[in-house]
């Protein structure tokens, strides 16, 4: 691993996580533990040794692991307990990403809903505020999540089985908007940009800022 050589916790953290693809690593595990070649669709543009180098660096300096599943048959690689203290500063970087985001995709971006998916709560835990514990599906490009909020915040992930209180299905530039708070619920409303099944009044709480 190559030092700044200087005694700093944001040298020190860079040193970490700061070279091309870890943080997009990180941002893949932290919706979820995942094998090898699902990283690899996950992060379009990477090159399949490049990837296990950074996994590798990840796993050695205490922030991945590798876990055996499917009855210790299947390798799948999991962020560490401390590993996952990444999704704060992640998510602060999110939000300070949202001028960028706002200008719309370049020519030729790829796109994922996991992204979408993560960048969610990111957002809603700067604005929004619960007084009771509310889970709600998200339909992003066909594939289905679950946004869980409470009193503590929000998270998102794969939706685990357990009873939704309503559902959305939206393009992924509305969800967006609706999260960042530069589009009402109303406003997506009235364009048929968004689609409610469920409670309704779950929802507005969420997005309806």
């Amino acid at each position: 691993m190559r030092s700044y050589g200087q005694y700093c916790g944001l040298a020190r953290a860079i040193e970490v996580v700061g070279d091309r693809w870890n943080l997009l690593i990180v941002r893949e595990l932290l919706l979820a533990p995942a094998r090898y070649r699902a990283l690899l669709e996950g992060l379009p543009g990477i090159a399949t040794n490049l990837l296990a180098d950074r996994l590798r660096d990840l796993e050695a300096s205490g922030v991945v692991e590798r876990r055996l599943t499917g009855e210790g048959s299947i390798v799948e690689y999991a962020l560490t307990p401390w590993g996952a203290e990444l999704r704060e500063p992640i998510e602060g970087l999110i939000r300070w990403s949202t001028p960028l985001m706002s200008r719309g995709p370049a020519e030729g971006d790829s796109f994922r809903p996991g992204w979408l998916a993560l960048a969610l709560p990111a957002l809603l835990n700067a604005r929004v505020e619960l007084r009771r514990a509310v889970t709600i599906g998200l339909e992003i490009d066909a594939e289905f999540f679950q946004l869980r909020g409470t009193r503590s915040g929000f998270e998102v992930g794969r939706h685990d089985g357990r009873e939704l209180d309503a559902g959305v299905r939206a393009d992924p530039g509305c969800l967006l908007g609706l999260a960042a708070g530069a589009l009402t619920l109303d406003e997506a409303r009235a364009l048929q940009l968004v689609e409610i099944h469920g409670d309704e009044s779950v929802v507005d709480n969420v997005f309806g800022g």
